[in-house]
């Protein structure tokens, strides 16, 4: 055979099972150099490019822009340029995916062992389970005339079930007869309306089906317009598809404020004097920078929010890694800044320059999103005063930051109006306790309203 490789789909992360071809950057049967970007593809939050590790051609064009397929899928086919079609044919038939999934424990090849009574399974290379084997074989079920539902056609213990169950028996009665009501056929919404608007239903026809009275015949006789758009288009309705990023954010988002048990710790800060020490930095880092910083110290001093939840575990992480909110067009996405705790707000700043940047782009690293061990989500620049965040899984908790707003304060025995700021911390009741999310408000407000500290 020529010297054909496959181009599979990769895989990304543990978690990762499928992705979405999102362009061919190479034309079929064009050679490359190294270096040479393939392809680019699309997860639940990144698009990675996929650049050519040795100069070659792709021969076959196998997986179509803007699809879904499975971890080690085929995708191309590389070659040499000018390849026997036939012989890509045959590559193309004779290749068998990796099976990537994790889960599936419990599949085995068509030749379980001998059991007393089975049914000898058919000399193919389809796949059923142990249980549905045994199933089959109790059954009498000639296994290779059972369809199989299961990932790559296996048999599952329902296909087999469903292969014993006979086929229900329908009689046909004919047309249903309809009795009028009241001396006239007429849907209950008309009835409603006919004796809202004092229309006699007995001399009016019907323009439903076998003359049956609905609503537009009522209204009608009652000379009532009801304007109605002729079509969804008209109605400036637009319906779009979820992307992935977006069915990726629902699910988690979903799965959060359903499994874990919120509890919320609410505290005004003063900013006047972090405000006036930013205002003389040069460069000049954000606000969230200083509460990046902030935060991480923190949780180096109140180390029981700098945590992971994993089921009934609790990882208990030895450095402050924040994760923060960034909009991008296709969703919400949390970079990491590692380590915060080791960094100044002049460092901070530029980290999240660089992966603010190409979290909106779609360039992040696998690693640059992932993880972490506390979230921060600031609304203030959009004049949100403040907001209760939901917890981004596996984190422990999440502060939600609000504007700075004038407001009166007790100061030394005077109330002054200075800006202040809303928090709002979010935590995961079955691993963090409220006296802990309180020592640690306590602590991010000490910092913040001496901001020489940061």
């Amino acid at each position: 055979m020529a010297n054909l490789k496959a181009f599979t789909m990769p895989k990304w992360g543990i978690e990762m099972s499928e992705g979405t071809v999102a362009e061919w950057m190479v034309a079929e049967n064009t050679p490359f150099e190294r270096g040479t970007v393939l392809t680019l593809i699309e997860t639940d939050k990144i698009t990675n490019e996929i650049e050519a590790e040795a100069p070659g051609c792709l021969v076959r064009l196998i997986a179509r822009a803007g699809e879904t397929y499975p971890v080690g899928a085929l995708l191309a086919v590389l070659g040499d340029s000018g390849t026997d079609p036939a012989a890509i044919d045959a590559f193309v038939g004779s290749f068998k995916g990796a099976n990537a999934s994790f889960g599936d424990t419990d599949e085995v090849e068509l030749a379980p062992p001998a059991v007393a009574g089975a049914v000898e399974p058919a000399p193919d290379s389809r796949m059923i389970s142990p249980a549905a084997f045994v199933a089959a074989s109790a059954a009498g079920l000639d296994i290779a005339s059972i369809a199989g539902t299961g990932r790559g056609g296996r048999i599952s213990l329902q296909d087999v079930h469903q292969a014993t169950r006979q086929a229900p028996t329908i009689s046909l009665k004919g047309a249903f007869e309809l009795i009028p009501i009241g001396g006239s056929f007429a849907s209950p919404m008309a009835r409603r309306l006919a004796a809202l608007h004092g229309v006699d239903l007995a001399g009016l026809k019907g323009t439903g089906p076998r003359g049956r009275i609905c609503k537009a015949d009522v209204l009608a006789a009652a000379d009532i317009v009801v304007p109605l758009a002729s079509s969804a288009a008209e109605a400036g309705l637009v319906i779009e598809a979820m992307s992935k990023m977006r069915r990726t954010i629902a699910r988690r988002l979903t799965l959060s404020k359903s499994t874990i048990p919120h509890f919320y710790v609410r505290q005004r800060v003063r900013a006047d004097r972090l405000m006036a020490v930013r205002a003389g930095a040069d460069p000049r880092p954000s606000l969230n920078d200083y509460l990046i910083r902030a935060c991480a110290l923190a949780l180096r001093q109140v180390p029981a929010l700098n945590i992971q939840v994993h089921g009934d575990d609790i990882h208990r992480l030895p450095t402050a890694d924040i994760a923060v909110a960034v909009a991008t067009d296709g969703g919400l996405i949390t970079p990491i800044v590692t380590a915060a705790c080791q960094r100044s707000a002049a460092d901070i700043a530029t980290v999240m320059r660089d992966l603010g940047t190409r979290a909106k782009a779609g360039r992040l690293k696998q690693e640059e999103f992932e993880g972490g061990s506390f979230s921060l989500s600031n609304l203030g620049m959009f004049g949100v005063e403040q907001f209760d965040a939901i917890i981004n899984p596996p984190h422990g908790a999440i502060l939600a930051v609000g504007a700075a707003r004038p407001e009166p304060m007790a100061d030394d025995g005077a109330i002054r109006i200075v800006p202040m700021l809303h928090l709002s911390l979010s935590c995961d009741h079955r691993a963090i306790d409220g006296a802990d999310a309180g020592r640690f408000m306590m602590t991010l407000v000490a910092l913040l309203e001496a901001p020489e500290t940061l």
